[in-house]
């Protein structure tokens, strides 16, 4: 297994971790910054999501650089991407930070592009990430962290930061599955 794809597989083996810290039954104390209060266990979950989010960056510059792209890397890095998000997104729900009908919208999306990533990799072909994809998975992560960090540091300028983000994750999720759906009609139509 090449460096990117341990890399991507150690984005995947982060979820427990991240999901153990922000909702475990045990509290650390509250820490405040820059206006924000939040338990130190959230804290701590958030920088691991913000660390485990920022191995994708990692794992695609160093198969683009060593040029190590493979199929199954192909396949595995929106997998881990879809992940890492779907679990945050349960969890915000489970803490209150995120309503559930916004959730389940975005992670309908997740999941019906999955599929179709399936069906298509069942008949012998890899459908890449689009680059709206790609910054759709991005804007997820922001709204997450943002969320994760009770709006931190804009709670301070009184601009519902955390929210707005959700909002346009949610926008861009519903226009790139759209998008998906158009551009990889003929891998729907032509499945057995």
């Amino acid at each position: 297994m090449n460096l990117p794809n341990k890399i991507t597989i150690s984005r995947i083996l982060l979820i427990p971790v991240f999901m153990i810290v922000l909702l475990a039954p045990f509290h650390w104390g509250t820490v405040h910054i820059l206006g924000a209060s939040l338990p130190v266990t959230q804290l701590v979950a958030a920088i691991i999501f913000i660390i485990a989010s920022c191995t994708d960056w990692v794992d695609g510059y160093y198969a683009r650089k060593l040029n190590l792209v493979t199929n199954f890397g192909k396949f595995l890095d929106p997998l881990a991407d879809k992940l890492l998000v779907t679990a945050a997104f349960v969890a915000l729900v489970e803490i209150g930070y995120a309503p559930a009908w916004m959730v389940i919208i975005i992670l309908s999306r997740e999941f019906a592009v999955t599929g179709i990533r399936l069906v298509a990799a069942a008949e012998g072909a890899i459908i890449a990430a689009s680059n709206l994809g790609k910054i759709k998975t991005w804007i997820q992560i922001v709204a997450i962290s943002a969320l994760l960090l009770n709006n931190m540091p804009f709670v301070w300028i009184q601009i519902p930061f955390a929210q707005i983000a959700l909002w346009l994750a949610t926008a861009i999720t519903l226009y790139s599955g759209w998008e998906y759906f158009i551009k990889n009609k003929e891998v729907m139509l032509s499945s057995k």
